[in-house]
C-alpha cells in the first residue's frame, strides 16, 4: 500500500510539473508570436484564452474534481466569443448556456468519484474556494491536505501526526497552510502550485525546507528568523510544483 501512495504522489508530482510546463510554454509561444507582428486574430492571443488554458489545468491535475475549473473555462470562453465580433450577441445567451452547462455537470457527474468513475482514495477535504470576498478557515485532520484557491483565500490548520503531504493550489487567491502542529517521521512532500497567486507555509523552526519548485516570475522565500542549526533540524519538508507570476512564503510564529 505504501509503494501505491508512493507512485501516485511521484505521478502527481511529474503530471504537475509537465503541465505547469506546458501552460509556461503557452505564455512563450503567444509573446513570441506577438512580437513577429504576424497577421493573427487579437482574440487568439487575448488573456481570455489563457483563463482557459487555466480551467483546463486545473482540471486535469484535478482530475476534474470540483467545478471551479469549469466555471474558468466558461468565463473564457464566454469573453473569446466576443472578442471574435461574431455577428450574434453572446451575452444574450451566455447566462443560459452557462447555467445549462454546469446544471448537468452537477446531475450527471457521479458522486464521490471523477470524470473516469473512479473512486476518491486518498485525497479528502477538498477546498474550492471561489468567492472574490469571502475567506474560509477551517482544520484538516486528515494525513493528506488538498487545497485549491481560486479568486479567493483557503486558511487551513493541519492536527495530523502521521501528515503524507499533499497538493496545494493557488490561482489568483491566496492559501494559509498552518502546520505547526503536524508531525511526520523524517520527510514529507507537498506539491505547491501558485499562478497570480500566494501560498504561506507556517511551520515549526525545526523542520529544513528543500525547495524544488520552478520559479518563472515568482519566488520561493524561507522567511523563518532565528533558523535552528542544520544538525538539529529533523524534519525534512520538500516542495514540488510551480510559482508562475506568484510566491510560495514560508514562516514560523
Amino acid at each position: 500500500m505504501d509503494n501505491l501512495n508512493h507512485n501516485d504522489n511521484n505521478n502527481t508530482k511529474n503530471s504537475g510539473r509537465a503541465l505547469s510546463g506546458f501552460i509556461i510554454a503557452i505564455i512563450g509561444i503567444a509573446l513570441l508570436l506577438n512580437n513577429l507582428h504576424l497577421d493573427i486574430p487579437g482574440w487568439i492571443l487575448s488573456w481570455s484564452n489563457f483563463l482557459i488554458l487555466l480551467g483546463v489545468f486545473i482540471g486535469v491535475r484535478r482530475n476534474f474534481k470540483g467545478i471551479a475549473w469549469l466555471i474558468l473555462i466558461l468565463i473564457g470562453v464566454y469573453n473569446t466569443l466576443d472578442n471574435m465580433n461574431l455577428d450574434f450577441d453572446p451575452s444574450k445567451y451566455a447566462l443560459g448556456f452557462g447555467l445549462v452547462i454546469i446544471g448537468g455537470f452537477l446531475i450527471f457527474r457521479p458522486k464521490d468519484s471523477d470524470l473516469f468513475g473512479k473512486r476518491r482514495k486518498d485525497r479528502k477535504k477538498a477546498k474550492f474556494d471561489f468567492e472574490g470576498t469571502a475567506d474560509d478557515h477551517t482544520a484538516n485532520t486528515n494525513d493528506i491536505i488538498d487545497v485549491t484557491a481560486i479568486f479567493g483565500g483557503s486558511t487551513q490548520t493541519v492536527y495530523s501526526k502521521n501528515f503524507k503531504g499533499g497538493d496545494i493550489m493557488a490561482i489568483f487567491g491566496g492559501a494559509d497552510i498552518v502546520m505547526t502542529q503536524a508531525d511526520f517521521p523524517e520527510t514529507v512532500s507537498l506539491d505547491v502550485t501558485a499562478v497570480f497567486g500566494g501560498i504561506k507555509l507556517i511551520v515549526p523552526q525545526n523542520w529544513a525546507i528543500k525547495s524544488n519548485v520552478t520559479a518563472l516570475f515568482g519566488s520561493v522565500e524561507d522567511k523563518r528568523s532565528h533558523l535552528m542549526p542544520v544538525s538539529e533540524m529533523t524534519k525534512t519538508l520538500i516542495l514540488d510544483g510551480t510559482a508562475l507570476f506568484g510566491g510560495i512564503e514560508i514562516k514560523s510564529f
